[in-house]
């Protein structure tokens, strides 16, 4: 887009944060979903045959399908996200269409939440909280035998993906007395691995077999989908927890459902699923399961700094210069 007075066009396919769409307003000519009722396929067309910047979330599918139909002004894809799974990186390069994310601000809040896992599952947290809300239970005291879960200081946790989150995931982790190991396309610096005091794995399927928790941290792309494969779950013990902050499709869902069901693992804390926002009743089910909907970065802080990502990506595409926060297919 050449540097001009002209406020660009930017269409927000949800609801944002009105801090962020006040000040998007303030700076282009914004078109707002103010129902935050997600766009169809047709309405996703139509928004990008007239805009010159998309603001889509993680949940906007931008195929092939879509973007084969934008608009010659259509030159930017600002995604409220950080991952990127949700568009078609390839042919938004072919069609000269920029993509940006927004990296690093949701480590913290998304690290937190998966601590918070590794704590609830072996824990029995939702089990606990759902009895005393159930009109039908009457407590009847403190028991020494009943409602027993497992201690985490001093087992082994496996943490794949160790990018921003997955340390961040390390440091609150090594803070409970957890053992860390990951796995990882590439090895850490050898000063990140010493001040998490973390063991290295070039083999997922050695780190699988031998961890008490998994945590899953890596972003879901074309190699990573079912990363946790019915093969490599089988690997994992009987008395390990599966945790899953990143996204449904890194793991066979159908194979965990199966391996919860039978004993084969302890149980398994997840905030992300295979085909959201649909969810397996047998996943809900469970009592082996702690299931979030999808709220690890659901922080006021977060998706505030999300928008202000945003914001500056668009302005600085608006003014000739290169977003910050450019995503290139050989980044993931």
């Amino acid at each position: 887009m050449p540097t001009s007075q002209k406020k660009p066009i930017v269409v927000v396919t949800r609801k944002l944060p009105d801090v962020v769409e006040t000040r998007m307003c303030e700076l282009f000519e914004t078109r707002l979903n103010m129902d935050d009722k997600p766009m169809s396929q047709a309405q996703l067309v139509d928004a990008i045959k007239t805009a010159d910047v998309l603001v889509p979330t993680v949940t906007d599918r931008i195929d092939r399908a879509v973007l084969t139909q934008a608009g010659p002004n259509l030159r930017l894809i600002a995604n409220f996200g950080t991952g990127v799974d949700n568009v078609d990186l390839d042919t938004a390069r072919n069609r000269g269409i920029l993509v940006t994310n927004t990296p690093g601000v949701l480590t913290e809040d998304t690290a937190d939440m998966t601590m918070a896992l590794i704590l609830s599952v072996p824990r029995r947290l939702a089990e606990g909280a759902a009895y005393m809300r159930d009109p039908d239970n009457k407590w009847s005291g403190w028991s020494p035998t009943w409602m027993l879960g497992h201690r985490i200081f001093g087992k082994r946790l496996g943490i794949v993906g160790m990018g921003r989150i997955g340390q961040a995931v390390a440091r609150r982790a090594k803070a409970f007395g957890l053992q860390i190991h990951y796995h990882n396309r590439r090895r850490v610096l050898e000063e990140i691995e010493e001040e998490l005091e973390a063991t290295y794995w070039e083999s997922l399927d050695q780190m699988l077999s031998r961890m008490d928790i998994v945590s899953v941290n890596c972003p879901h792309t074309p190699a990573t989908f079912h990363l946790l494969s019915a093969r490599r779950l089988k690997l994992l013990k009987p008395s390990a927890y599966l945790v899953n902050t990143a996204r449904g499709e890194v793991v066979d869902e159908n194979e965990l459902i199966r391996l919860l069901e039978a004993g084969s693992i302890a149980g398994a804390g997840l905030d992300v699923f295979e085909h959201e926002p649909a969810v397996n009743p047998r996943l809900l089910a469970s009592d082996r399961v702690v299931a979030l909907p999808h709220m690890s970065s659901a922080t006021i802080e977060g998706r505030v700094d999300m928008g202000e990502k945003v914001i500056i990506n668009i302005k600085a595409f608006a003014d000739g210069h290169a977003p910050p926060d450019r995503v290139h297919p050989a980044m993931l």
